[in-house]
């Protein structure tokens, strides 16, 4: 009996939590209409979660996209179709690997941190002087963080598709031997716009959710500094389950 009402107490926090997600992330965007805008605290965030994950994202696309190159290569290489790599990786990458990656890669570099500042100060009651001087806490820590994490996430998975497909072109035509004119004509024929455009609208959608996540658990932060820690491992592992699980259901909503 202790088993099950284990488990059942697990699903009822399981859905109380992702309701106050929710709940907090459509509070957090209602105060985009409401002054002071708080732009300057926009831009911090977005320096923060953005131009300090670049270089994490690049390093780590690069090399996805030679190991890409070389798995699909021993496959292709059976029947003939070698010249269908740049293309494969092209839209692996556009659609699935670069939004994925860049965000396991924010919520590792980035939501960890946020989710521990702002768990610090709840914890050392700065969160409720925010309040009694007058500022909304929602506005001035999770809004800019929202606004950031939807224009940061795009921006970042752009700069993982041009990493991983030079990576892919080294790899293929520099060892591999692949030849150079029919592995970039094959993109061009058969690579969309629309191949771009849904991973770039999956990164906005997981820079949302891994931010929403983030502050949520930084804000709701109990227990000093044991808690911190422990808000902080949530959020990282509910933020990483959420984007895998949420890519399979985008992905099969825009096929």
């Amino acid at each position: 009996m202790n088993f099950f009402a284990s488990i059942g107490n697990y699903f009822v926090d399981m859905v109380v939590s992702t309701g106050s997600i929710v709940r907090l992330l459509f509070y957090s965007f209602g105060w985009l209409f409401h002054r002071p805008l708080r732009i300057s605290r926009t831009i911090e965030e977005f320096y923060k979660i953005g131009a300090t994950s670049t270089g994490i994202v690049i390093l780590t696309s690069f090399f996805t996209g030679m190991v890409t190159a070389l798995e699909t290569y021993h496959g292709f290489n059976k029947f003939g179709a070698t010249s269908m790599i740049g293309y494969t990786v092209a839209i692996s990458f556009g659609r699935e690997i670069a939004p994925v990656f860049t965000a396991l890669m924010v919520i590792a570099r980035s939501v960890s941190s946020m989710s521990a500042e702002i768990g610090s100060m709840k914890v050392t009651e700065q969160v409720d002087a925010l309040s009694i001087i007058g500022i909304n806490p929602i506005q001035y820590l999770v809004t800019p963080r929202l606004v950031a994490g939807l224009f940061a996430l795009p921006l970042l998975t752009i700069l993982s598709n041009v990493a991983g497909n030079i990576g892919s072109y080294i790899i293929s035509i520099y060892s591999l031997g692949v030849g150079e004119g029919s592995y970039i004509d094959n993109i061009r024929t058969f690579l969309d716009t629309s191949d771009i455009s849904y991973g770039l609208l999956k990164a906005a959608i997981f820079g949302i959710l891994i931010t929403t996540i983030g502050c949520y658990y930084g804000i709701t932060t109990k227990g000093g500094t044991q808690g911190v820690g422990r808000s902080t491992t949530s959020a990282v592992v509910l933020s990483s389950v959420i984007v895998l699980v949420s890519d399979y259901f985008l992905t099969a909503f825009f096929y």
